[in-house]
């Protein structure tokens, strides 16, 4: 283990990197990973107890704390209570990472690594974390994927939470991917029909993009050539708070022009800078199951025909063939699909654990149902719950929902 003191600005921010067990349920096997994690303070507060902060994905790492305008939003909030332990999940970040020069040792080796980076062993390296620091419990933030990461924390360690706080995370427990997947298109048609209400014009500048998609005439700047399920995944920008404006950009464009290769780029939601959150995206929503291509088998009849409806995190296998970064994982991916996932969550001690804290629900996820997160929270009657549809799934990123979670769990009315 490695420890290192740095000061940006006015932030103390220790750096520390622990050395674990890649398989943390066989201790006969030798293989390791290094995680790593920043825990940041604000003078004054070097005392104040621990929030670790699981970020969205999966594949992503935390953010850094710098002050500049990819600064946390919530950040500032949180160092007025805690000390912020921004832990990069395995596989991700400095926590040693997967990316392409793992395919050399060969997609089987490579897939079977991976079935180690879920949420159930993230709460692992968290409680190494967290006994490395010397807490004996500390509070948990979770957004997205952070959220699923920690039901399953009080699936098998709820005694070292002191609160929990979960913004557009609280994923179902019972049920499988092909109903969450099946349930998000339906959000995502009411989110398509929304915003061709708005802008109706956009719905024939959509159709047009689609049928020169098909007939291969849309090659990104990475050479990629845009396939018609790749166009409609912009609609995932429809799940953030100012998402609509990127589609209104988007197709406002001439699509022959630079501005618009580069902007559609950009607007599509998986890419090679993470594999991970391609590769073994369904994953998250498999508790005992293989997905087998879930959110592809669920698409709904009216999605197959009218092909200006949006589609958000639904993954196609035909994207391992027609997207470069995705290629050299065509058969990681396509064994990850195939692998049955153990189960994750235990909904009995999900609700036996006691868990106190504050919980936002988005009435507009369309990435995490509303009404799954309902079914969740009934099962959580310790922590406050604020249903809103003030933000969508980005909340904590971009308004003051930290607070209104902190006041919450702290029995004060809302700011």
């Amino acid at each position: 283990m490695s420890t290192i003191v740095r000061r940006l600005l006015d932030l103390t921010v220790e750096e520390h990197t622990l050395t674990v067990p890649l398989v943390w349920s066989d201790p006969s096997d030798p293989r390791t990973i290094d995680v790593f994690a920043r825990v940041v303070s604000r003078e004054g507060g070097e005392a104040l107890p621990y929030l670790v902060f699981l970020q969205g994905g999966p594949g992503h790492e935390a953010p850094r704390p710098f002050h500049s305008s990819t600064a946390p939003a919530w950040l500032d909030e949180a160092l007025a209570h805690h000390r912020v332990v921004m832990i990069d999940q395995r596989g991700t970040g400095l926590s040693t990472p997967v990316g392409d020069a793992d395919l050399q040792r060969g997609s089987t080796a490579v897939a079977e690594h991976l079935t180690h980076l879920r949420a159930d062993s993230i709460v692992r390296d968290c409680e190494a974390m967290r006994e490395h620091l010397g807490a004996a419990t500390w509070s948990v933030l979770g957004q997205s994927f952070g959220g699923f990461t920690t039901l399953a924390y009080l699936t098998t360690d709820a005694a070292s939470l002191e609160n929990v706080f979960i913004t557009g995370g609280l994923s179902t427990v019972t049920r499988s991917a092909d109903e969450v997947y099946a349930l998000c298109y339906d959000k995502m048609r009411t989110a398509s029909e929304k915003y061709y209400r708005r802008f109706p014009e956009h719905r024939d500048a959509m159709r047009r993009l689609v049928d020169l998609a098909s007939a291969g005439g849309i090659t990104l700047p990475d050479g990629e050539v845009v396939s018609a399920s790749r166009l409609r995944s912009v609609g995932s920008a429809l799940g953030t708070n100012d998402g609509w404006q990127t589609l209104w950009s988007l197709l406002e464009r001439e699509p022959s022009s630079n501005a618009f290769r580069y902007d559609l780029m950009h607007a599509m939601p998986f890419d090679g800078r993470n594999p991970l959150y391609f590769a073994f995206h369904e994953s998250s929503y498999a508790s005992g199951e293989a997905t087998r291509w879930s959110a592809e088998r669920v698409e709904p009849a009216d999605f197959v025909d009218d092909v200006t409806l949006f589609t958000g995190e639904h993954i196609r296998r035909e994207w391992t063939e027609t997207v470069p970064a995705f290629q050299p994982w065509r058969e990681v991916v396509l064994e990850l699909a195939e692998f049955e996932w153990p189960s994750i969550y235990d909904a009995d001690t999900i609700a036996s654990s006691g868990a106190t804290g504050a919980a936002a629900v988005y009435v507009n996820d369309v990435y995490v149902p509303l009404e799954f997160s309902l079914e969740t929270a009934a099962l959580l009657p310790g922590v406050q719950l604020w249903v809103t549809s003030e933000h969508e799934h980005n909340g904590l990123r971009s308004g003051p929902v930290l607070s209104h979670l902190v006041d919450l769990a702290q029995g004060r009315r809302l700011r």
